[in-house]
């Protein structure tokens, strides 16, 4: 019997997901959670409440590497029973003669010791654990479904040391207070979402909160040290949510939400339901604001909250359906922030993005699941864009209003958005589907039209061109065109640049700082000055400009820049630290400390971004010590693909050498 139950279920597993929604409805998951840091395990006692749509003799939950115990089962309100599985293929399957209409409640205790989507870090010393789920591996740290056209209300509990924080979807209902300084945590979900959504983090964080308009809390955390980071790092969250609730016309869905970083994330951020993890590399200081912020990634998680949490994509042929809506309503609320220019120049430049990829022949479909992410992002925004052209801004609000109506809480395809339309417009879009969202090559002519249409800031910037040096150029620079169409002169023409020029934007000298690498007598002290700017990479810039410039006067220059760190990655610091090195006469530190310094920043405590630039700087000087190889070595292993891609490839040319 055990025998023809695996057989069973092996068959099964070669069935589309689909089909089995077509059998069982999990309607609700509750997890108990070990999180068990020593071992990088996690270990839990899950029980899921599931309805019957058609009677069958077997289901099963995706649950990878995992093993599982104490397997029960309740029918109804009846008292469980052991409940006969298998656990094959990566897969959990329950044995039992479910029938159509009835109600069941299985229960398990389950532990895993993931690959991916759940990580154990060490920062500063200090555990840090956090999920990433998207696609189809929240399976790896908890038993659910890979498949996203099912949506289940995910409950998650743990008990954690009081100095900690553990955080996930939903609302915390249960903060207890245990014996040797422990506290039972529980968060609460009251509507369903898919399996990917699901997160967790676990911590040493702070919180602060804010309300929005419409009384949803807004939770910001960050680190204990980060207190003076919080408002430049988290600036404009609270109006870009009442902008995006008033925008889209449908309230936001969930019972609050939270956005906390984590060290060494994959991406720039993730949007699991109430709950964006994003990269500690966006946590500025008022500096590093205005270089490197987090605003178009915190909205475009937000935006996520409606378009890919709220209403699914049913597969991958519609996943501009999350990504272009996330995309192009987050522009929206950065126009409402930074005003009309800044939203149709970053349009301008997806076009251009846009015409290259298709150039270079790599341009596809927007229904092509193995489509860019240029083309999910920016294709699919651009749509949005062009569609609410077409049929006005009213007709489009509307009809976006009534798609989330509609299919709040479900999932959707291309066509379940564009009926909405038709119906407010009136009128069929075959055409304009067709040709903007089928058609291969993206209509970058079609979209450079409207944009000049719409904006006279486009058709200026248009008219500067520099290529073709006239006499024109110099004039651009010294009188009134946009802070865009300068910085388009001086990467053209950099030595149109004159001590006027520097007395411009923030922008602007940033540019100088960029272009500008053969700097004359006549504006040195002008870029001088270029040290003394709010921006990391102006500084940067002009620190090695002028220190490659100006032999005689290196000490002057890292005098000037020493207590300089940057960005999270370090890029002053790094650089400074290389210059010093290179400096013989310059004795303010000591060169073995420093160089010391430089080798440490290789280290697996460190995040990716820093120790690729350390890694970069070493090799640079041929300097990659054994220390340095073996961190490399270390690093072809690690959990950020980033990493473990720049590793490999620099350790070929190592050995090549």
């Amino acid at each position: 019997m055990k025998k023809f139950f695996v057989t069973i279920c092996v068959f099964i597993s070669g069935l589309s997901f689909a089909q089995q929604t077509e059998y069982v409805d999990f309607k609700r998951a509750n997890g108990m959670l070990n999180i068990v840091l020593d071992s990088s395990m996690v270990k839990g006692k899950v029980w899921y409440n599931l309805d019957m749509t058609k009677s069958t003799d077997s289901i099963f939950l995706d649950a990878v590497n995992m093993t599982f115990k104490n397997v029960e089962i309740s029918v109804g309100d009846s008292s469980t029973q052991k409940l006969d599985y298998s656990n094959v293929d990566n897969k959990i399957y329950f044995k039992y003669p479910f029938q159509k209409n009835q109600a069941y409640t299985i229960y398990f205790d389950y532990s895993a010791k993931p690959k991916q989507a759940l990580y154990f870090l060490k920062r500063e010393n200090e555990p840090q654990v956090w999920t990433q789920g998207q696609g189809k591996y929240t399976s790896h740290w908890f038993p659910s479904l890979d498949d996203v056209n099912d949506k289940i209300i995910f409950n998650l509990s743990t008990v954690k040391q009081s100095e900690y924080r553990f955080i996930a979807n939903g609302l915390n209902t249960i903060n207890s207070p245990l014996q040797d300084g422990l506290v039972k945590v529980s968060y609460q979900m009251q509507k369903p979402m898919s399996s990917y959504l699901l997160a967790m983090v676990y911590g040493k964080y702070n919180k602060k909160t804010k309300t929005s308009k419409s009384g949803i809390p807004l939770e910001y955390y960050y680190y204990p040290e980060d207190s003076l980071k919080v408002e430049p790092t988290y600036r404009y969250s609270e109006q870009m949510f009442n902008f995006l609730e008033e925008e889209i016309g449908f309230a936001y869905p969930w019972q609050n939400y939270k956005q906390v970083p984590v060290h060494d994330f994959l991406y720039a951020g993730m949007e699991n339901t109430s709950l964006t993890i994003f990269s500690d590399a966006f946590v500025v200081d008022e500096i590093g604001f205005n270089d490197k912020n987090y605003v178009n990634i915190n909205a475009h998680e937000l935006a996520h909250q409606w378009f890919g949490d709220l209403v699914t994509a049913k597969s991958g042929e519609h996943h501009w359906l999350q990504e272009g809506f996330a995309t192009y309503y987050a522009l929206l609320a950065e126009r409402d922030i930074f005003g009309d220019n800044y939203f149709y120049y970053k349009l301008l430049e997806s076009v251009l993005e846009l015409s290259r990829q298709d150039l270079s022949g790599n341009g596809t479909s927007l229904l092509d699941p193995k489509s860019s992410s240029l083309t999910f992002y920016q294709r699919g925004a651009w749509v949005l864009h062009a569609l609410k052209d077409k049929v006005g801004d009213v007709v489009f609000k509307k009809a976006v209003k009534n798609y989330l109506e509609k299919h709040q809480f479900g999932n959707v395809d291309t066509a379940d958005f564009i009926s909405q339309v038709e119906k407010q417009y009136g009128q069929s879009l075959s055409h304009f589907v067709n040709y903007w969202i089928k058609n291969k090559a993206f209509p970058y002519e079609e979209a450079y039209d409207i944009l000049k249409r719409q904006s006279t800031f486009i058709n200026e910037y248009a008219m500067v061109d520099c290529e073709a040096k006239t006499s024109k150029c110099e004039e651009y620079l010294k009188y009134y065109v946009s802070d865009e169409a300068k910085v388009k002169v001086i990467s053209q023409v950099p030595e149109l640049v004159t001590p006027e020029v520097f007395n411009n934007s923030f922008k602007v000298r940033q540019a100088i700082s960029e272009h500008v690498t053969k700097i004359p007598e006549s504006i040195k002290s002008d870029y001088e000055s270029l040290l003394n700017d709010k921006s990391y990479i102006t500084v940067e810039n002009a620190l090695y400009n002028l220190w490659v410039n100006f032999p005689l006067e290196r000490s002057k220059y890292l005098s000037k820049t020493r207590k300089t760190i940057g960005f999270s990655d370090k890029n002053v610091r790094m650089l400074w630290i290389v210059l010093n090195l290179n400096t013989p006469y310059y004795d303010a530190d000591n060169k073995q400390v420093l160089f010391d310094e430089l080798k440490g920043y290789t280290a697996e405590k460190y995040n990716t971004d820093v120790r690729i630039k350390a890694f970069n700087y070493l090799n640079l000087m041929k300097s990659c010590s054994e220390e340095c190889l073996s961190n490399l070595e270390k690093a072809k292993s690690h959990h950020n693909w980033r990493m473990v891609k720049f590793a490999k490839e620099l350790s070929e040319k190592l050995q090549q050498k």
